[in-house]
């Protein structure tokens, strides 16, 4: 079964880190390009960063540029997200999912709540 289980998420003060980690089984993890979104509560759904499947290539959203950083170890099938000098709008539940070369979503995980608050 296809599943991406995320995790480390929590409550932190403005300034702050977090790495989250999205731990993948029940597909060829390694052939994918792995993405983190997030969804802040009355928000759409919005991408903060993907990495290619051989982990050469990233991309971030404009808002994390400089402050996070996308990872793989395709040999764990996990990806991770760094996320330093955390600001208050960074708020959201954070999810991980797994696109095809069409960037379709093959699987999403469960997603983990990030709050940045004093």
């Amino acid at each position: 079964q296809v599943q991406l289980v995320e995790s480390g998420g929590g409550l932190v003060q403005p300034g702050g880190s977090l790495r989250l980690s999205c731990a993948a089984s029940g597909f060829a993890f390694s052939r994918y390009t792995m993405r983190w979104d997030r969804q802040a509560p009355g928000k759409e759904r919005e991408l903060v960063a993907d990495i290619a499947a051989a982990g050469r290539t990233t991309h971030y959203a404009d808002s994390a540029k400089g402050r996070f950083t996308i990872s793989r170890d395709n040999a764990k099938n996990t990806v991770y997200l760094q996320m330093n000098s955390l600001k208050p709008e960074d708020t959201a539940v954070y999810y991980c999912n797994a696109r095809d070369q069409l960037v379709r979503a093959i699987a999403w995980g469960q997603g983990t709540q990030v709050t940045v608050s004093s």
